[in-house]
């Protein structure tokens, strides 16, 4: 039995989720998850007087749109479509599948990305100060909202600028799930800059998922206009180039978003969905680009599939002005509300 397991769940579902008596709860997984953590879950949304609905799939060859031939998808989606919560266990994701662009259309949808959560990294990420990281997140949000130009260095070899668009948001995922929408687990910032002006180096140290994991030699990008032009490296990079042409698809070279890793719990694991959120790193998104980061565009191009990512101990530099170095808050009114 794993009941250590009940802290973190009641903290997802009565905290994070604030789930209410005779809500619908859908609970998706498949045969890679871990089933403790989902068990775990679903009796904390039967405790609150809640109705849990569990949907397991055999774990498709791929992620988002290329799991698509795999799945069941009239079935999975009408079930979606009707629920009020979400919560997404899979181990090869359904996040931008059709079956999630079927879901999101239900606006009134709570809808939580947990793919590939583990019982160790389930405890290790929720079981933390959300109170604080909201207040912290917001902060940061709004230095970043309010800048021109982002730049971003690392030790590997990192430099990377962009500017930001004033009309996207910067999410925020601090652990409130309570109002409809798409929502991370939480430790994570997330934004799509102005695609033409990213410009520069970005070296993966971290991992890249899918398809590599954890790297064993670093992965460089050359990016001009906010794509991918070359790609350098061992052979993890020639991997990886070679998943990206796999596809035939242009929009897998295109850069999605970026992101700050902000949990104080995670570590580099191998999975994206703590990889990206390890204190002090920066995160890329490739391919698929979700609605809810560009309102100002409507993509009718969109990439197959998408993978991140990560680069550590990353500096971040808003309109010259150093925020966190080397993956340390220098800011004095951040540290402030960290040490708090």
């Amino acid at each position: 039995m794993r009941f250590d397991l009940s802290k973190a769940a009641r903290k997802l579902i009565c905290e994070v989720f604030k789930i209410k008596p005779d809500e619908e709860v859908v609970i998706t997984y498949d045969t890679l998850s871990d089933l403790s953590v989902v068990q775990a879950v679903a009796s904390e949304v039967f405790r609150t007087g809640a109705k849990p609905l569990l949907l397991c799939v055999p774990a498709p060859k791929g992620v988002g749109k290329a799991a698509d031939p795999d799945l069941p998808l009239k079935t999975l989606s009408a079930a979606l479509q009707n629920a009020n919560v979400w919560i997404e266990f899979n181990q090869r994701w359904l996040l931008y599948s059709s079956a999630f662009e079927m879901a999101i259309k239900n606006k009134n949808l709570r809808y939580m990305c947990l793919v590939g959560m583990d019982h160790d990294m389930f405890v290790r990420t929720l079981d933390i100060d959300l109170d604080k990281l909201a207040i912290f997140m917001e902060r940061l949000a709004r230095i970043l909202k309010e800048a021109e130009e982002v730049r971003i260095v690392n030790p590997s070899g990192t430099d990377v600028k962009f500017k930001n668009h004033p009309k996207r948001p910067i999410i925020c995922d601090h652990g409130d799930a309570s109002v409809p929408g798409i929502h991370m687990l939480p430790g994570q910032m997330s934004w799509t800059p102005i695609e033409e002006t990213i410009h520069g180096r970005i070296v993966f140290d971290g991992s890249i998922v899918p398809p590599l994991g954890v790297l064993k030699q670093p992965v460089t990008l050359i990016v001009e206009s906010g794509r991918i032009v070359q790609i350098l490296g061992g052979n993890e990079a020639k991997q990886f180039e070679s998943w990206l042409k796999s596809f035939h698809h242009e929009g897998m070279f295109r850069l999605a978003h970026i992101s700050l890793g902000l949990n104080p719990g995670a570590r580099l694991s191998g999975n994206v969905l703590e990889d990206e959120r390890v204190w002090g790193c920066s995160e890329w998104g490739i391919g698929y680009i979700s609605e809810d980061l560009t309102p100002d565009r409507v993509y009718t191009d969109q990439a197959p599939s998408h993978c991140d990512g990560v680069c550590l101990n990353s500096t971040i530099i808003v309109d010259g002005r150093v925020v966190m170095s080397d993956g340390a808050i220098v800011d004095e009114r951040l540290s402030e509300i960290m040490n708090g």
